[in-house]
């Protein structure tokens, strides 16, 4: 740190905030610490007083905090996120809608260099509108431009570090199984709670048809939409123990591949999935009917991203699959559904 004449202080760093008063109407700062002046700036400088300023000058091998943060931020970001403005030596990072997709190791590498810091939402969080889900910066005001090399060489090995994977549009067809629906005693209050879940994520249910407590009539259904080239088969109904709930089986009895039935989260403990020629099909317990965040929440998201759940992905949910049943929701933006 030195001082010097404002007239040759351009290309230097400030080294603490400078204050501008307007006497009956504003104080603040004129200048930022970490600022970079430039010969733009030396009129305003001179008209507040300022003669000489106590400056930071950079070696070639440091870097400014403002840069720093703008390169790290470059390096760690892939598909689907944008930068905000350097503020203060930060750089946020802003998510569009989409899955969050986050390489949890790579933010470990990276917090692991000294004087570097990567802070993230957790991996697997559904975006539906944009928003920040990280921040970068470095701690000290200037630091060693290889630490930023280092950082960006971690980046440039395999996939982007922090990226958004898009929701993809999907067709789906709706059988919501049960007689009492079926014979019209009981509204069905199933239909809307899964048009709307969908539409939020970028799909649409194309139909929805009613089938009663039969077996057969049930995998019939979920065949005849495979048959019309429905992308995602959703049934709901009939998936506890009772001896008319039969939806697990009528699954079984298109022939799909199953990947669970059960999931240790609660709400969506009596969950089914299975594939058949690469297209989901599930089987939703009832309560994705009540609680604003269940196993649908989880687990359709990152199908409509385009990822292919397997078993582990299932049993990954034990570690943070109890909801805490707030008294306001706060989902996603809470535990639920959080492993790590």
């Amino acid at each position: 740190m030195q001082a010097v004449p404002v007239q040759n202080s351009i290309g230097m760093v400030l080294c603490h905030d400078i204050t501008r008063i307007v006497p009956g109407e504003s104080k603040g700062p004129a200048f930022k610490k970490g600022h970079i002046v430039t010969e733009k700036d030396i009129p305003t400088l001179l008209d507040i007083g300022k003669e000489h300023l106590y400056v930071l000058n950079l070696t070639e091998n440091q870097i400014h905090e403002n840069e720093a943060a703008i390169r790290i931020a470059n390096a760690v970001a892939g598909e689907g996120i944008t930068l905000s403005d350097v503020s203060e030596g930060r750089v946020n990072l802003i998510a569009n809608k989409g899955l969050l997709s986050i390489d949890v190791e790579k933010v470990h590498q990276i917090n692991a260099i000294d004087e570097v810091v990567l802070s993230t939402m957790h991996n697997g969080l559904h975006v539906l509108s944009e928003r920040p889900i990280a921040g970068t910066r470095i701690v000290p005001l200037v630091t060693d431009r290889s630490k930023v090399e280092e950082v960006e060489a971690v980046c440039a090995t395999g996939g982007p570090v922090i990226q958004v994977k898009p929701f993809k549009h999907h067709k789906v067809g709706v059988v919501t199984t049960g007689s009492e629906v079926y014979h019209g005693r009981i509204t069905d209050k199933f239909g809307p709670v899964i048009r709307k879940k969908f539409h939020e994520l970028g799909s649409n249910v194309v139909e929805q048809v009613f089938v009663p407590d039969d077996q057969q009539m049930t995998t019939d259904a979920i065949n005849a939409f495979l048959d019309d080239g429905i992308d995602f088969v959703v049934v709901t109904g009939g998936m506890s123990v009772d001896p008319d709930d039969r939806t697990p089986a009528s699954i079984r009895d298109t022939g799909a591949d199953v990947v669970t039935y059960g999931s240790p989260t609660f709400p969506g403990a009596m969950f089914m999935l299975a594939y058949k020629d690469n297209r989901p099909i599930i089987g939703l317990p009832g309560c994705v009917m009540y609680y604003r965040a269940s196993i649908f929440d989880l687990i359709v998201p990152r199908i409509l991203a385009g990822e292919t759940i397997t078993r582990r992905d299932i049993t990954n949910l034990g570690h943070g699959g109890f909801c805490a049943g707030c008294e306001t929701c706060h989902f996603p933006l809470c535990s639920f559904g959080k492993s790590s």
